[in-house]
């Protein structure tokens, strides 16, 4: 082999290694109790962060027949965005963290949500 394709292959698996370092991170997400931020007794406002390669929190306590207002932070990136509840016909494709999805669970039970992909996964649990 000559050099050049030597050392080109030798940056090409540096600057994949990088990506993957840095996308990865996980950053820490201040939580309280099923990281709620209730500031309005008409809205249920909720904020999803990422950890340890699935959403967290995974596990969401809701009050049935209340409005929910759901948002994904800076930390989730790739499908994990495209963030859906197929029992409630509900894909939506938030593409930052300003992108909300807005809903209102009737019925009290538990909701599975996940990406497109079913890569992550989470409930959301309607009391």
């Amino acid at each position: 082999m000559k050099n050049t394709t030597v050392i080109l292959g030798i940056i090409i698996i540096i600057i994949i290694g990088g990506y993957f370092i840095f996308t990865n991170t996980e950053k820490e997400i201040p939580v309280n109790e099923n990281n709620i931020n209730e500031e309005t007794a008409d809205v249920q406002n909720i904020v999803i962060g990422f950890k340890n390669y699935n959403y967290y929190p995974n596990q969401i306590r809701v009050k049935a027949g209340q409005k929910i207002s759901i948002t994904l932070d800076d930390s989730v990136t790739g499908c994990y965005r495209a963030f859906t509840i197929r029992s409630l016909g509900i894909s939506e494709y938030l593409i930052s963290s300003t992108d909300t999805l807005e809903l209102t669970i009737k019925k009290p039970g538990t909701y599975k949500f996940s990406c497109s992909m079913g890569m992550g996964y989470g409930n959301l649990i309607a009391e």
